[in-house]
């Protein structure tokens, strides 16, 4: 991996946003999109998109699409001795919330932050069990000695707990330990894949960008697909990966190409896009692999808007989403990234044209 793509990567996974409070990642979006597009567009939601336009006659639009918000809390309620009551904006394990450094950011600014946990000492008596944890009884603890001195800090509720983490490069230079890979993905291969399309001509208007608060029920792209009105939409986005045991029935492994996704709980990719993405990869000697996905993505709200909007995922895969610490593979996201640009590069009026007479 070169260092540009390493410290996009580290500045895109860094900053910190959550589901509805995306405003950070999006200013950085904006910046980045504006000299590589001929205009910026944000929509109702705050959904940020950069517009390519095409001269080509009749050229399809085609819609890239990442999600800019990551997992975190909002805060709930003060309690009397200045902690705080959550609650969870996208999903948690409960079992790995507890312990963790995050930031609390607040109108008057940001605070360090951790979330509670049960040391072994007061576990004494109980069998060693704390029994299962339950987000609700997780306090979160800002140093306040009591409600009113947070409240002096400008404390309030609906203030956002997010993860709090350094991204770095692991031991053999292949795989990245991180926050939100999911999915700082999206938008980091947004903007590589701008930059590398500076000054080529497209066969198609490009509308690539990221979306709002897909983590609590893919609101974001609802707004911005009516307000786009794409031909096409293709979500960049992470999925989680199944690979610890080495069983290779399972979906999703490290280092094995782009996840090229054929269904899920809310889209079955249809048979017009699946074909056009195994040319595509095949054409290209792109490595891929299929992927059934118990979650869903932005395409899954996409596909079923204005009157129906062919939808597909160029995914990849990652360990311990959702978490603090994520580990992704480099390979992967050059893989990602490569499908993305052939993707810009190849869709025409008359490749959209097959697609749609073959779904």
């Amino acid at each position: 991996m070169n260092t540009q793509t390493f410290e996009l990567i580290k500045k895109m996974t860094e900053l910190q946003g959550t589901s509805g409070f995306e405003h950070r990642v999006r200013e950085e979006m904006r910046k980045q999109l504006t000299p590589l597009v001929d205009e910026v567009k944000q929509d109702g939601l705050g959904g940020i998109f950069g517009i390519r336009k095409s001269k080509a006659e009749n050229a399809p639009k085609i819609m890239i699409a990442a999600h800019m918000d990551e997992v975190g809390f909002m805060l709930a309620r003060i309690t009397e001795q200045g902690l705080f009551n959550v609650v969870p904006l996208g999903g948690w394990n409960p079992y790995v919330v507890s312990a963790q450094r995050f930031t609390l950011q607040t109108a008057k600014g940001d605070y360090p932050c951790v979330s509670s946990s049960v040391p072994p000492h007061l576990l004494r008596g109980k069998d060693g069990q704390a029994g299962k944890p339950e987000i609700g009884d997780i306090l979160f603890d800002a140093g306040f000695d009591s409600k009113e001195e947070a409240e002096a800090f400008g404390v309030r509720p609906g203030d956002t707990i997010v993860p709090d983490v350094e991204t770095v490069k692991m031991a053999n230079g292949k795989k990245i330990l991180g926050k939100a890979w999911d999915n700082r993905y999206g938008t980091t291969v947004v903007i590589e894949a701008l930059k590398e399309l500076m000054g080529e001509e497209l066969p198609n208007t490009l509308i690539a960008g990221a979306n709002v608060q897909e983590e609590v029920g893919l609101r974001g792209t609802k707004g911005a697909v009516h307000q786009f009105k794409p031909d096409l939409f293709f979500a960049v986005d992470c999925s989680a990966a199944d690979d610890l045991t080495g069983d290779k029935a399972n979906f999703g492994h490290l280092g094995e190409g782009f996840l090229l996704r054929i269904q899920d709980p809310g889209m079955i990719t249809l048979k017009g896009m699946r074909e056009f993405l195994l040319d595509t990869a095949e054409t290209h000697n792109i490595p891929y692999q299929y992927f059934v996905s118990k979650g869903g993505t932005d395409a899954g709200a996409a596909h079923v808007m204005n009157n129906g909007v062919p939808s597909a995922v160029i995914g990849v895969c990652a360990r311990y989403i959702h978490t603090h610490q994520t580990v992704f593979h480099i390979d992967d996201y050059a893989a990602a990234k490569e499908m993305v640009l052939q993707i810009a590069r190849t869709l025409d009026r008359s490749t959209f044209e097959t697609i749609m007479k073959n779904n």
